[in-house]
């Protein structure tokens, strides 16, 4: 896979894709926590396993080819095709948590968008993805594909990893070690979403829709629900 890009483009997407960038993600398990607390996961190995499963069967199933759509519809202008792509987004959410971590995430981002004169195609306080804000983003600052897909995985995992280190707990250390063991899950995952059409977009991990369900419930939590 190649990735090429300007100086600017490649400084605003680690800009885009920080984990300083004020949009929340660090305040979201998005069920990791359930799963620790009720002991399915208890050690790296096990949390490598979970995010591997999310990364190829979630992140690259629904988020990537989703991420492609939506910029290659926000280069066209066309805005009904955004707007029915980010429809889909919020429908793949399987749990009402799921989809207040995108839609909070995503009007957080459009906040920060309106401050920095971006130009946002949806009305005031509609339910928007994060994945679309991120899309339009990346299009405005002249962010090709490829780059825009690595720096938006890898933000997912950052966070989640964070969520990890918080909640196992996990060393420094093993989080390094962890990250570095799925750098290449990552290359795959990006692999994989980009032959995918609209037609081919969705996932099922009913783990994972059963976890953030039960998180939503939980009685002490340490992220948001």
């Amino acid at each position: 896979m190649d990735i090429t890009t300007t100086d600017h483009a490649l400084l605003r997407l680690l800009q885009l894709s920080s984990v300083s960038l004020p949009v929340g993600g660090y305040a979201f398990s998005q069920g990791l926590e359930y799963v620790i607390d009720t002991g399915w996961i208890r050690n790296q190995a096990q949390v490598e396993g979970w995010l591997e499963t999310q990364l190829l069967h979630s992140v690259a199933q629904v988020d990537l080819p989703l991420l492609r759509l939506m910029m290659a519809a926000a280069a066209e202008q066309d805005f009904q095709a955004l707007q029915r792509l980010n429809d889909l987004a919020l429908a793949c959410r399987e749990t009402k948590e799921l989809r207040l971590t995108d839609t909070a995430m995503g009007e957080a981002l459009g906040r920060l968008m309106t401050s920095l004169e971006i130009p946002l195609p949806f009305a005031r306080g509609e339910a928007v993805s994060f994945i679309t804000l991120f899309a339009v983003a990346a299009v405005h600052w002249q962010i090709n594909y490829q780059t825009a897909a690595l720096g938006f995985s890898w933000s997912w995992l950052e966070n989640q990893v964070a969520a990890a280190t918080k909640l196992v707990p996990l060393g420094q250390t093993q989080a390094q070690l962890l990250l570095g063991e799925l750098q290449p899950v990552l290359t795959r995952a990006l692999q994989a979403a980009e032959s995918l059409t609209e037609d081919q977009i969705g996932a099922g991990l009913p783990a994972l829709a059963i976890a953030s369900a039960l998180h939503e419930q939980q009685y002490s939590r340490l992220f948001r629900s």
